[in-house]
């Protein structure tokens, strides 16, 4: 994420907060803190924070690089060849015992 995206990321965070204040408190931080919501200071920060969501609208259709990164390690492809075994190490071979045992069941049986 570039700085500007963050900064208006950041701007359009103080912006929500301050949405936040009025509907629930009825309190405009913003006008509160430079002086009315007419003051030219307040009508800066509202104005920066317009932009600032301007600015965010491309980050919602932005692929994000980490995401994609951490598709590619974490999802084999389906072409590849997958290994299947266990942690414990290679399964045992049983078929040579059963083919003893098979050999002397046919002498016993003879």
């Amino acid at each position: 994420m570039s700085m500007l995206s963050r900064i208006a990321l950041a701007l359009l965070i103080i912006g929500g907060i301050n949405w936040g204040l009025i509907g629930l408190f009825q309190f405009d931080l913003v006008a509160s803190l430079f002086g009315g919501q007419d003051a030219f200071l307040s009508r800066v920060v509202y104005g920066l924070v317009g932009i600032s969501a301007l600015i965010c609208i491309g980050l919602l259709f932005k692929p994000s690089e980490e995401m994609d990164t951490m598709d590619n390690i974490d999802r084999p492809s389906r072409i590849s060849n997958q290994d299947l075994r266990t942690e414990f190490g290679e399964e045992p071979d049983f078929s040579k015992e059963r083919d003893s045992e098979l050999k002397k069941d046919n002498r016993n049986n003879d």
